[in-house]
């Protein structure tokens, strides 16, 4: 009889629709498990701003420790939220297929007043050079997130609006949306509509590039257990694994950790792989971009090399060096 294989996941509705999938898939597969409910220190703390509270896998390493002291054979993971360099003795066992990469804007009001204040034309993003500031003269906009990626994008689009803090789970989140005088808040797609939450005045954020590997599913094991590497590698997905790599390479390269204003998407497209990266300035004004395009079979240095061309810009560097400053 095969050894029960023990799930690690936190407490959240989301991250227990993760687990649960991983745990279909091993069930699938002939395998017995047991979930594990384990609290993140980035669940209990849903006050300070996640960029603010200085530790990297804020919402990992409580089930890094679990697994390391063999609590949990296997831990599940929203794939943006793990650090780019794992902690010694945990290794990645598969990626699942990616879910929605998009940012979504939900809303309150009537969509024909927001869609006018953000600038859409009949229900449709316009077309700006998104190298150039959003010149739209508005009146006060006020939008809610605790990502500095997510803000700093929407400032650089939209200079003028501005910004409150907002922590907890996606339900918890939600409420508050509703609960506060704000125009709306932005969310990660791919949460909102695995638990089925995802509202009808709500926006694809079309024009913003997502967190590096948001959207995709992680599953990590210890280095030295081969029995639940085995089990969970045949779940998979070469293209996201492949994609998220290359993206979190270019995050790691750049600077590293989740809560900077970094941003990169890679797709597979038939045999080749488009990739788009760029750095934000905290506050927007600034934007670096780069978009680059090969081969999946010479891809594996992509997101590295994107990242060290954009090293090569002196404005990057100067973004660099403000964000080190306002983190330090």
């Amino acid at each position: 009889m095969k050894p029960t294989v023990k799930i690690g996941t936190r407490e959240s509705e989301l991250a227990v629709w993760q687990a649960t999938l991983v745990q279909k898939l091993l069930h699938k597969h002939g395998f017995s498990y047991e979930l594990i409910f384990i609290k993140s220190e980035g669940d209990i703390n849903t006050v300070t701003p996640l960029y603010e509270l200085g530790v990297q896998g804020i919402f990992t390493k409580t089930l890094d420790t679990a697994l390391l002291n063999k609590k949990i054979d296997i831990a599940v993971h929203s794939m943006k939220d793990v650090p780019t360099q794992l902690a010694e003795g945990i290794k990645q066992a598969a990626v699942l297929k990616r879910g929605s990469y998009k940012d979504v804007f939900v809303y309150k009001g009537e969509f024909s007043e927001v869609s006018s204040e953000l600038g859409m034309v009949n229900g449709q993003w316009s077309m700006v050079n998104q190298k150039d500031s959003f010149t739209i003269h508005h009146s006060p906009f006020t939008i809610a997130t605790s990502s500095i990626r997510r803000k700093a994008q929407w400032l650089h689009r939209y200079p003028n609006h501005s910004f409150e803090n907002l922590r907890g789970n996606i339900n918890t989140r939600m409420r508050k949306v509703y609960e506060n005088d704000w125009k709306g808040a932005i969310f990660a797609a791919a949460g909102l509509e695995r638990i089925n939450l995802r509202p009808e005045n709500c926006i694809d954020l079309n024009w913003m590039l997502p967190s590096p590997a948001q959207g995709a599913i992680m599953i990590v094991c210890r280095q030295d257990d081969s029995f639940s590497f085995e089990a969970c590698k045949v779940f998979n997905d070469t293209d996201t694994a492949l994609s998220t790599k290359l993206e979190r390479d270019f995050l790691r390269t750049l600077l590293g950790g989740c809560s900077t204003p970094i941003s990169a998407l890679a797709e597979v497209k038939d045999d080749k792989i488009i990739f788009k990266g760029n750095i934000c300035s905290i506050q927007g004004k600034e934007i670096i971009e780069i978009e680059k395009e090969d081969l999946i079979k010479e891809s594996e240095l992509l997101g590295v090399t994107a990242a060290n061309e954009i090293l090569q810009d002196t404005k990057a560097q100067n973004i660099i060096h403000a964000i080190r400053h306002e983190k330090s």
